[in-house]
């Protein structure tokens, strides 16, 4: 399928899940091809008026934006080499990243505000057709705008095309990267936090939790939409319980503010959405063109700070702390199901049947959870260019924070697939039944991790567990 843009209101984030993940290809309707050249044509007539300054256009940029260009120098300079731009290194970001860029890179050109030559603006768009994008490093992104990491996915583009004023400009200014990464984040946070909830339930249901630390009424004395979503997971997840006796008095804290903290990372996800989804739909370039109208009858081109998307930062910020609060959570879990004076559970640290000795997966769970706290730090604003190097003081601090929600997820996953063979020793030494919701889940963790006392080191079982788990979040 092609997903047809039209307006701005096209930039959505079920659209770019399409694009992004699902590999469909892009176009612009016939509609918003005659509105950029209809936009094109206007900026360009603006561009004539010798008594209009127009950064990056008839001026030079950064430093040189006092410089005012001839009209051969602005052709000049429009068609100049951009590579040096592309200074940054290292591992890309995944496929699925660098074609949400640039998808949300196209917000910018749908209605015109960027002023861009229409056959730039569809040639960036035939780069979702299918061919392998170029590589964007996901480290050393530390310019005021996003023009290091935009220029590795539209220089090569530029040197084969006809360009001209504005053109380059309209590729990597603005903050498409912003964008992209906020709407990748709550993406994957969408069923990131479906399985936290299933392992969850599993291993409180092991525990024998008692049922009414997730009781309907609690959805109306907490009185908060979140929490009152986890409430109501857990609940539809357990089921009812295995149908005997329950624990005769509360559980630890761990297992009664589970639908807390899953429910504060709800409500981080919904952030996360609800700033992707006003960024993909955003015209955020520098400078933008502002349309003819009663007021500017021949328009206007005006700076911004468009570049810079602290939304979007902070947002990912609250996902990668609510991660690793996860993480301890699910630790703690594992380790209080494992203690039989406080689980009221029989002992299966090691079992005589043959089954193997789990005492050692609360350690990998520490190790996971460790990692996670470190990356819980704000994205700050960082300094920018050698402590504030001309008009760039200010650094944007995207990227840093996607790689640590990114990473931080990750750990997530593994701290889950850690806890979700410790429930199901419990579920094996009771003989409990594990509540329908869950039976799919217990199959996928049973055929990663059979548990059958053979002599096989851990690692690479629970491994392939956080793999099916990251399959499921990024399918």
């Amino acid at each position: 399928m092609t997903v047809v843009l039209s307006s701005l209101k096209d930039m959505t984030l079920d659209h770019c899940r399409r694009v992004a993940w699902g590999g469909e290809a892009v176009r612009f309707s016939e509609a918003a091809q005659q509105a950029m050249t209809k936009r094109r044509r206007e900026f360009m007539a603006l561009v004539e008026n010798p008594l209009i300054t127009i950064y990056g256009v008839n001026t030079g940029y950064g430093h040189q934006a006092k410089r005012r260009l001839s009209p051969q120098e602005r052709k000049e300079q429009a068609k100049a080499p951009t590579w040096h731009r592309a200074a940054s290194w290292g591992d890309p970001v995944p496929g699925r990243v660098a074609r949400a860029i640039v998808f949300a890179r196209l917000a910018n050109f749908v209605e015109g505000h960027s002023a861009i030559s229409p056959h730039v603006a569809e040639a960036v768009a035939a780069m979702l057709d299918g061919q392998p994008l170029p590589p964007l490093p996901a480290r050393g992104q530390g310019g005021a705008g996003e023009i290091l990491s935009l220029s590795h996915l539209f220089a090569a583009l530029a040197a084969g095309l006809d360009m001209a004023e504005k053109d380059m400009l309209s590729l990597v200014n603005g903050s498409p990267a912003g964008a992209a990464l906020v709407a990748d984040a709550a993406l994957a946070a969408e069923t990131r936090l479906e399985i936290a909830a299933e392992v969850f339930a599993l291993a409180a249901e092991a525990f024998n939790t008692p049922l009414g630390h997730y009781a309907k009424e609690l959805e109306v004395l907490w009185n908060n939409p979140h929490d009152a979503w986890a409430l109501r997971k857990l609940r539809t997840l357990i089921d009812g319980g295995h149908g005997g006796d329950r624990r005769p008095y509360q559980a630890p804290v761990t297992f009664r503010i589970a639908p807390r903290m899953l429910g504060e990372t709800h409500r981080a996800a919904s952030v996360a959405k609800e700033v992707a989804e006003q960024s993909l739909a955003s015209a955020s370039d520098n400078p933008v063109f502002l349309f003819p109208d009663a007021q500017r009858p021949d328009g206007e081109m005006i700076s911004t700070g468009g570049y810079h998307n602290a939304q979007a930062a902070s947002a990912m910020d609250q996902l990668t702390a609510a991660y690793a609060n996860l993480c301890l959570i699910g630790e703690r879990m594992g380790v209080k199901l494992q203690d039989p004076a406080v689980s009221l559970l029989p002992p299966f640290l090691g079992m005589p049947e043959g089954r193997s000795y789990l005492g050692c997966l609360g350690m990998a769970m520490v190790g996971y959870g460790e990692e996670a706290r470190l990356l819980a730090q704000a994205s700050l604003l960082p300094g920018s260019e050698s402590g504030g190097f001309g008009q760039d003081d200010v650094a944007s601090p995207v990227f840093p924070a996607w790689s640590k929600q990114d990473r931080a997820g990750e750990l997530l996953d593994m701290t889950l697939a850690t806890l979700a063979p410790i429930a199901m020793r419990a579920y094996a030494v009771t003989g409990r039944p594990v509540p329908k919701p869950l039976e799919a889940l217990a199959a996928e963790v049973s055929n990663a991790f059979p548990d059958d006392g053979h002599p096989e080191a851990f690692g690479p079982q629970l491994g392939r567990l956080a793999e099916t788990f990251r399959k499921r979040i990024f399918s």
